[in-house]
């Protein structure tokens, strides 16, 4: 409760004794009591003693029961006794009897968020703001939803409005930087950090947000120093002994590595992350019974939250050659979660090493799941040429370009952050554009129920578009996009040497083949296509695809976007 709030409830209190007394003397004298039983009940719920609170609030509600104060934090100490839905009911009615009661709109927010009524909150928060357009916990708390409802470019809105209002906000900097860092706009994620640890320098979650940033950006040493602040401040953080962990392993430092996930399980013994990494560090070690033991037990923890955990064990047992294990694992996965892009994209290497070319041919079937789409003009823009000039212009001056993130497929080129947020300029157009072709490619689908892609689509969908700028040597190593269903390329800008007829595939996209840190024997089909400016690929999300790396000064522009399933 913030102290803007306290002063209205003080206010609410001085006047609170007056609605609903009854001149006549029993209820007069019981009505009398009602001013000290609303400040001894706020004096309870600020010292976090609930129960007690919700107790005194229920009796002053027995005398008034269209109290405004009593219904709004009586419904608070309710929810935080756990009486979610009385209390729920309780801060309706608060705002029901005194609709512009500012402080009841946000209470009803948290409420709300708390029980996961996500679009509620947002709406309790927006009444709130439509009273009071300065209320900063209003602004931040709706930032928080927003980020919860992945809507980072709104929250990234929200949070700089409360500071605005109130700059020295280091909650509202530190959510700052995790929505910035969401949105891929690095650089602004790490001044935000360190801005909310010039407010607080023992944070040590700043700190640990802060080294994923740096890490991000390739800066190894800082990001370290980081992690180790943090675990300075508070040695019992797993997430950062985690974290630490995931920078040595990729400074090669595996002994190191594997003291730092050591570290995190010793503190959290069920951090699926840290055994995960954990099982790959022991597989990079050449421990690979140990490996596998860390694997199952990440599995135990988290059965299937993590397909990483069975992609790792599966490639563990490519590695000893028994890829029946491997398919095996894979199956046991997909029967709980089919469709999963990371799994159905590893189950097709393992199909490949058990030679059942059949299978793997139905599954990554590039003549029928590939589509192209040609388009020939923009709304709003005089020709394809001028459209694409303006995709470039917006691409190479987008705030969140930088260069090669680590966890990013691009090498030698530069990454852009989310480009479908305020101001969207000609991206708005290539939406539009997007998700034209993203129906066709939905109506051109057969229903085969026994294809784990052609089985299911689905209903509802959030699209999510960033940027690749190549040029000499660049090129993206294979990957896929494990969290989305369907994914696609539109080609801005290319090279001579790439849209050349007879130069070979060199900037060409080729679909098939793994990345090389996979144990598969076997030399893969693959199929390479030809970029044009203006053409649209669009791909199963689980289809394994790169860049082919080429050779030129001139600059190569694309825009990859994903199909990501909600609901």
């Amino acid at each position: 409760m913030n102290r803007k709030e306290r002063r209205r409830l003080s206010k609410l209190n001085r006047r609170g004794g007056r609605a609903g007394r009854n001149a006549q003397g029993g209820a007069a004298a019981e009505a009398a009591f009602v001013p000290a039983a609303l400040q001894q009940a706020l004096t309870f719920l600020q010292a976090g003693q609930p129960k007690e609170a919700w107790a005194l609030y229920r009796r002053v509600l027995s005398v008034q029961p269209d109290h405004p104060e009593a219904l709004n934090l009586g419904g608070v100490a309710a929810f935080q006794s756990g009486r979610a839905k009385p209390g729920l009911k309780l801060v309706r009615a608060a705002v029901a009897a005194q609709p512009r009661y500012v402080d009841a709109h946000n209470n009803l927010g948290n409420m709300l968020k708390a029980s996961g009524q996500l679009d509620g909150a947002e709406a309790a928060y927006r009444a709130a703001l439509e009273i009071e357009p300065g209320y900063v916990d209003a602004h931040y708390n709706l930032g928080i939803v927003l980020e919860a409802r992945a809507k980072p470019d709104r929250a990234e809105a929200a949070y700089r409005r409360a500071l605005e209002l109130r700059p020295d906000f280091f909650a509202a900097w530190f959510n700052l930087g995790n929505a910035l860092k969401t949105l891929g706009n690095l650089d602004e994620a790490m001044a935000s950090y360190r801005r909310a640890l010039e407010l607080r320098p023992d944070q040590a979650e700043a700190h640990n947000n802060l080294g994923s940033t740096l890490r991000e950006l390739e800066r190894f040493d800082e990001a370290e120093a980081a992690y180790r602040r943090a675990l300075e401040i508070t040695p019992d953080f797993p997430d950062a002994h985690y974290n630490l962990g995931i920078v040595l392993q990729e400074r090669k430092r595996l002994d190191e590595a594997w003291a730092a996930y050591e570290a995190a399980l010793a503190i959290d013994p069920e951090h699926a992350g840290a055994l995960v990494n954990l099982g790959y560090t022991l597989q990079q070690s050449g421990r690979l019974d140990d490996a596998v033991a860390a694997y199952r037990r990440a599995i135990a923890v988290a059965p299937h939250d993590i397909p990483g955990t069975h992609i790792n064990l599966g490639d563990l047992y490519l590695q000893r050659g028994d890829p029946r294990a491997a398919l095996e694992v894979c199956r046991a996965y997909l029967e709980v979660r089919p469709g999963d892009s990371g799994v159905l994209a590893f189950q097709a290497i393992v199909l490949d090493e058990l030679g059942a070319r059949d299978e793997l041919r139905a599954l990554v079937d590039f003549d029928r799941l590939i589509r192209m789409t040609r388009v020939t003009a923009a709304q709003g823009f005089s020709g394809l040429a001028a459209f694409n000039a303006a995709l470039a212009e917006h691409v190479l001056a987008h705030p969140t370009l930088v260069y090669a993130p680590a966890s990013h497929a691009t090498r030698q080129g530069k990454h852009s952050g989310e480009l479908l947020v305020e101001p969207r300029g000609p991206v708005a157009v290539l939406e539009d554009v997007i998700r034209e072709a993203v129906a066709d490619y939905r109506r051109a689908l057969p229903v085969e129920p026994g294809h784990p892609f052609l089985a299911k689509r689905p209903k509802r969908y959030r699209l999510t578009a960033w940027a690749v700028v190549l040029q000499a040597q660049g090129h993206q190593i294979p990957h896929n996009h494990p969290s989305a269903w369907l994914s696609g390329v539109y080609y801005v800008k290319l090279p001579d040497i790439v849209r050349a007829p007879g130069q070979g595939p060199a900037g060409w996209i080729e679909f098939g083949r793994p990345p090389e840190h996979f144990h598969g024997t076997v030399e893969p089909e693959v199929r390479a296509f030809q970029p044009e400016e203006g053409l649209m690929l669009l791909f199963p999300s689980y289809f394994y695809h790169r860049t082919v790396p080429f050779e030129s000064a001139q600059t190569r522009i694309s825009i990859a976007f994903d199909v990501v399933p909600e609901g």
